[in-house]
């Protein structure tokens, strides 16, 4: 079971990384749609590749930062009954659905993904619309997101199994955990706070 938990934080590691990045893409990516309106806005010129390049930044950061969302428990539940059952029961209710559904959905999706971005490699397959850029490099996030989903999925598992076993915390709890953005947002509060004399407003819950 250890060698199992030193796969997960490993995995844990992997993906936190990847979510980090993930987050220079989104600013990137608002970074080019500002310049390609202010450039439109002064200049009356833009182009199909400042467009195309901001859906590929989107498609990128959204696919690759999967996996660490699922590893902060930030993805959407639909929570009717779950929270008004005991600690054992919610954790097997996560293996169900990563063993049966996550996984199932990941294979799925690497399945049918890879061939696709194989494909548009090949060929270079380029954007329809004039100035457009090659569309392969989008692909390449298809399959990487789903395996790092995956991956995290598995590691969300083996968190659990070893809950059961006994040998590790309440995965339900390391979920409450504040994210690295929030803590940099509450250490920026409390510096601004102390520059300004007064008490820190505390972040919403």
């Amino acid at each position: 079971m250890q060698a199992l938990l030193s796969l997960s934080r490993a995995i844990d590691r992997v993906n936190a990384i990847v979510g980090r990045w993930a987050i220079w893409l989104i600013m990137a990516a608002t970074a080019i749609s500002a310049l390609n309106a202010v450039v439109r806005k002064l200049f009356n010129y833009s182009s199909n590749a400042y467009l195309e390049v901001q859906w590929y930044l989107f498609a990128w950061s959204f696919l690759i930062a999967a996996g660490y969302t699922l590893l902060h428990g930030e993805h959407v539940r639909i929570d009717v009954l779950n929270h008004r059952l005991p600690k054992k029961a919610r954790v097997w209710i996560d293996i169900l659905g990563y063993g049966l559904f996550l996984t199932p959905l990941c294979l799925v999706m690497l399945y049918l993904g890879t061939p696709l971005l194989i494909e548009r490699f090949v060929s270079g397959e380029m954007s329809p619309n004039p100035g457009g850029l090659v569309r392969w490099p989008v692909w390449v996030a298809v399959p990487l997101g789903f395996a790092l989903l995956l991956l995290q999925g598995w590691s969300e598992l083996i968190k659990c199994i070893a809950f059961l076993r006994g040998q590790g915390p309440d995965p339900t709890e390391s979920r409450k955990r504040k994210t690295d953005e929030e803590e940099l947002a509450e250490a920026l509060r409390r510096e601004q706070a102390a520059a300004g004399g007064r008490a820190p407003t505390p972040l919403a819950p």
